[in-house]
This record gives structure tokens, C-alpha cells and sequence, in this order.
């Protein structure tokens, strides 16, 4: 049975409390952690009774964020390994806990990663547009700054939640120049803007890429003012079910995160419609950053074949990413 930590900890994903891919799938697999912890289960059968009872509560709260599945299937594809080869309790727990650990370093250095390549498409004046609460983005712009590049960035609110705000403190914080805007002002401040970084929860096997709703509209603005559009993602954000054929659930928000509770009724039958991503077709897209080098967004389905095994035929698919030095 799942104890009180782990049900707040899915709780927290589910409300938002925890956001954005990244974090969601290190608290993931941090969960997953916390139950090897604490379990007490006297024989591997119900260690692993346990366990999956752990995975379906943490992967069924944002159906969306491929982060949070790639994250509990990477450290289950372990365990259950594990437990067909008929390790005892004491190794499952531990193979649980390392494998969690794992993934929480591959993490973190995907991210420092990412920042090192993103950050050298920043430029002295740049001015940057980004959208939503991405902790990528912002360690690429972060790295930018590091490096002593003097540039300014635009942040949209992104509402309804507002993450833009946070995102807009945190540069700040860091000495970047911010302006925050409203989301329908982006192709408004468009024709001043150099580049648009931003981050993503699922990149998909044709290079389409799901983020945060209203992404695809800033996108589009750029395409139109011939602004280019990075999007930062670590390979875990890859969608490997996008290769047969399935397609990425939008998940659908509460209507009270548009209209506060008690304005719902006023409204009469009018239907909120909250939806809390959108999707980014390849050709908006300039490149996508990620922990192993830039790539079009067209070689999407080349990394998914390198990341999770799956090879069209027996052809081989050759060198796919390119270092930032070699561009």
C-alpha cells in the first residue's frame, strides 16, 4: 500500500504543486524511491505487489508528461528485470533505489548538458521570447548569462496558472532583463525578437513537439517574422509509444483554474475548455537541443531509435547529432 508521503507526492503532481516535465519525472522516480525506502514487504511477491501499486498511482497523474512514464519505466523495466531472475526482496529494494538514483543524476546532467549547447545560440543583444515554466530554458538562458552575454528575454504569463511569472522572477533574480507580457501580446512584441527558447513535455517520433498551451501560437508568430524557435528537451521527453502509431492524450485541466468556483455559476451553460498543452508541428521547429547534441526536429524518430532500441529494418541509421563546436 502506498504510504501518505508518496499519495502527497502524487497529489502535488496531479494539482501542480509539482510542475514542469523535468521536475515531474524526478519526483517520479523519487517516489518510486521513497516506497523502496519504506517497504516492509517480507518476500519479493509482494515487494513487487507494492510496487506496482506505486507506479499506477504516480503514472496516471498527468497522462501527458512523457517525463513522468519514461521516468517509472525506466527504473521498473529494472526492477521487474530483477524479479524474473529471482532476486530476493533485499536486492529488489536495492536495485529500486539505485535505479531511481540513476535516472535523478542522468537528469541533472542532461539539464547541465543542454544549458552548456543551448546557451551558445544566445547572443550579445539578443532579445529572447520564452513561454511557460521550463527549468531547461531557464538554466540555458542562466548559462547564457554565466558566460557574459548581454541580452533580455520576454516572458508570457502563461495562463492560466501563470507559470511565465515564475520563470520571469528567476531570470530576473539571476540579472537577466525581463519583460513579462500577456500570452495573446506575443506575436505583438514578435517582430522585435531575435530567437524563442523554450521547453517541452513530449517530443514526439515526427518531431512535433507538446508543450504548454499556447506554444504553437508563438511558434506560429515566429514562422511568420522568421524568428527562430529552439525548444530544449533531454531525450527522456521522447515519446517511444509515438513510433507505433499512438497519440500524445492532451490532458484536459479543471474549468476553476480559467474561472474561480464561484463564478462558474454565473456563467450559466457556458463550457470551459481548459486544455493544458498544445502541439508544435516539426516545421515551426529550427532545432531541438538536447543532452547529446542539436538535431532537426525531422531525426526526432532517429533519436527514439538510439534512446529505446527500435531500428527500422536492419539499416543502420549513421551519426545523427551534431555538436555545437562542429555547426
Amino acid at each position: 500500500m502506498a504510504s501518505e508521503e508518496i499519495i502527497r507526492l502524487a497529489e502535488d503532481i496531479r494539482s501542480m504543486r509539482i510542475r514542469g516535465a523535468a521536475e515531474i519525472g524526478r519526483a517520479a522516480a523519487s517516489g518510486l524511491k521513497s516506497y523502496a525506502l519504506g517497504s516492509k514487504a517480507p518476500d519479493a511477491t509482494s515487494y513487487m505487489e507494492g510496487f506496482d501499486e506505486v507506479y499506477r498511482l504516480l503514472i496516471n497523474t498527468r497522462p501527458t508528461a512523457v517525463s513522468l512514464a519514461n521516468a517509472l519505466n525506466y527504473i521498473r523495466h529494472r526492477v521487474l528485470g530483477a524479479y524474473r531472475d529471482g532476486a530476493p526482496t533485499e536486492v529488489l529494494r536495492q536495485t529500486t533505489i539505485e535505479a531511481s538514483d540513476a535516472f535523478l543524476k542522468s537528469s541533472f546532467e542532461a539539464v547541465k548538458r543542454i544549458s552548456e549547447i543551448g546557451s551558445k545560440r544566445i547572443r550579445n543583444g539578443d532579445l529572447v521570447m520564452t513561454h511557460c515554466n521550463s527549468s531547461v530554458a531557464i538554466s540555458t538562458l542562466i548559462e547564457a548569462k554565466r558566460q557574459g552575454k548581454d541580452f533580455s528575454v520576454i516572458a508570457t504569463e502563461t495562463r492560466p496558472r501563470y507559470q511565465g511569472r515564475l520563470t520571469a522572477k528567476a531570470l530576473s533574480e539571476a540579472g537577466i532583463p525581463v519583460t513579462l507580457i500577456v500570452d495573446s501580446a506575443a506575436r505583438y512584441f514578435m517582430p522585435k525578437v531575435d530567437k524563442v527558447v523554450v521547453g517541452s513535455d513530449v517530443v514526439t517520433a515526427n518531431g512535433a513537439v507538446v508543450n504548454k498551451i499556447g506554444t504553437s501560437q508563438i511558434a506560429l508568430a515566429a514562422k511568420e517574422a522568421r524568428v527562430r524557435v529552439y525548444v530544449c528537451a533531454e531525450t527522456y521527453k521522447f515519446s517511444p509509444s509515438t513510433m507505433l502509431g499512438e497519440l500524445v492524450e492532451i490532458e484536459e485541466r479543471p474549468p476553476t483554474e480559467v474561472v474561480p468556483e464561484e463564478e462558474v455559476a454565473a456563467l450559466g451553460n457556458v463550457k470551459i475548455a481548459n486544455p493544458a498543452f498544445d502541439i508544435t508541428p516539426a516545421e515551426m521547429i529550427d532545432a531541438i537541443i538536447t543532452e547529446r547534441g542539436v538535431i532537426p526536429p525531422q531525426a526526432a524518430i532517429l533519436i527514439l531509435m538510439e534512446e529505446f532500441g527500435y531500428r527500422i529494418g536492419e539499416e543502420q541509421t549513421g551519426r545523427v547529432f551534431v555538436e555545437e563546436e562542429e555547426r
